[in-house]
């Protein structure tokens, strides 16, 4: 099923960016030398502790004149605020890919979306996360977090979200220290992503192409 589309908005960046295997595009962010790697073994993660998703479920963003799938490793977004308050965090399916949302009171962080390899690890505890999966992105967002400087929460729902989708195995947590927001992508398998960023409200959507 889908949901409303808005507009990408007269600003709206675009990125396509990849996990491996795929003939580059071209992007206009500098990507990392390095190919994102996929492991041979699998992790996991009980499903009484993750949030589960119907696999009809959809995140309402425009699923209509996006760019192409590529294949380069990771993404950079500079930031155009200085705190960026996480509002809500939603994983969605459509025809084709499965996408992630973040979505912020205003403005966006810097971000860094990146392919890893296991053992993940939680910030700042520093103790390895079970993920489930077998090729992962890892979220980093220098200015975002769901902690207001006041000390309430801007977000208060699941950071835990096991979805029965093709591609998007878990979104979970890594960590909201300092106004440093981590999280995980487990993926069933490597394959291409894009990023793009929408405005009004402020958000950032990652696209995992099935």
């Amino acid at each position: 099923m889908h949901l409303s589309r808005p507009t990408l908005g007269a600003f709206a960046l675009i990125v396509s960016v990849a996990l491996a295997g795929c003939a580059s595009g071209s992007p206009s962010v500098v990507p990392s030398d390095s190919a994102i790697p996929s492991p041979s073994a699998e992790s996991s993660i009980a499903a009484s502790e993750a949030a589960s998703i119907e696999p009809s479920a959809v995140a309402s963003e425009p699923t209509e004149s996006l760019p192409p799938f590529a294949c380069t490793p990771s993404v950079t977004i500079a930031s155009t605020t200085d705190r960026a308050q996480i509002t809500d965090v939603r994983v969605g399916t459509h025809e084709g890919y499965d996408r992630v949302v973040f979505e912020f009171a205003s403005g966006l962080p810097d971000a860094v979306i990146e392919g890893v390899l296991p053992p993940l690890y939680a910030d700042p505890s520093g103790i390895e996360m079970d993920v489930a999966g077998s090729a992962f992105l890892r979220v980093t967002m220098h200015g975002a977090s769901k902690l207001s400087p006041e000390g309430g929460l801007t977000y208060s729902g699941s950071t835990n979200l096991e979805p029965a989708f093709d591609r998007l195995a878990q979104l979970i947590e890594g960590g909201d220290f300092e106004a440093v927001s981590t999280w995980y992508l487990g993926l069933n398998g490597a394959g291409c992503f894009r990023v793009l960023t929408l405005p009004e409200p402020s958000r950032l959507v990652i696209d995992i192409e099935h």
